[in-house]
């Protein structure tokens, strides 16, 4: 038996396929599902099948309606924090969101991408993931656009519609495609809540 590039398979290969086949199946009606409970306007039911699935939510965090997502399993987010409508996060690899953390409508959150240069561009083998961690205190804005493998500093700024291609330093402002940075944040001594969110979003 070959596979869709032509290589010859061993009875190894084809069971790991098939395993790997079965287990990503699973997956995308977890999904699924999730995509569905998205879209109800209570964030306790949200929460309640969210961990269900495997994320860990700290207390008093909030996730607006219609969020998208990858693989629950991997996505940690802190307390107090804020994820806006219309947001995706990527859990394909470890995503880490801290305390206090504010994530405008639209926010894409990615740690898997594809391998432009390998010769099986479409192929499980060649996706590239890496974390993503971001510290407390950040502030997202909205359409902001985060690659694999960054890390954003405590305090830091992502300006509305920026792509993050590299780390962010604590306290830093970025903006712009890719995101530079345009400024620091003064007040490093940070501690506000960002408080209960609305009933119905």
């Amino acid at each position: 038996m070959k596979d869709k590039t032509g290589t010859q398979l061993t009875s190894r290969d084809i069971f790991k396929k098939v395993v790997f086949r079965i287990r990503t199946v699973f997956l995308e009606l977890e999904v699924y599902f999730l995509h569905f409970v998205g879209k109800i306007p209570s964030h306790f039911i949200r929460r309640f099948f969210y961990r269900l699935c495997g994320m860990k939510i700290g207390k008093a965090s909030s996730i607006h309606m219609y969020l998208r997502l990858y693989n629950p399993k991997n996505i940690e987010i802190g307390e107090d924090t804020i994820i806006g409508e219309f947001a995706v996060l990527d859990g394909r690899e470890k995503l880490s969101i801290g305390n206090h953390v504010d994530i405008a409508s639209e926010v894409m959150i990615y740690n898997s991408e594809h391998n432009i240069n390998s010769n099986k561009f479409a192929d499980v083998d060649s996706v590239i993931k890496e974390p993503v961690e971001i510290e407390d205190y950040v502030f997202i804005g909205p359409r902001a656009i985060i690659l694999p493998g960054v890390k954003i500093g405590k305090g830091a700024v992502i300006g509305a519609g920026a792509v993050v291609t590299k780390d962010v330093p604590a306290f830093a402002i970025v903006g712009g495609v890719p995101a530079k940075i345009i400024g620091e944040r003064k007040n490093k001594n940070l501690h506000y809540k960002l408080g209960r969110a609305a009933w119905f979003r």
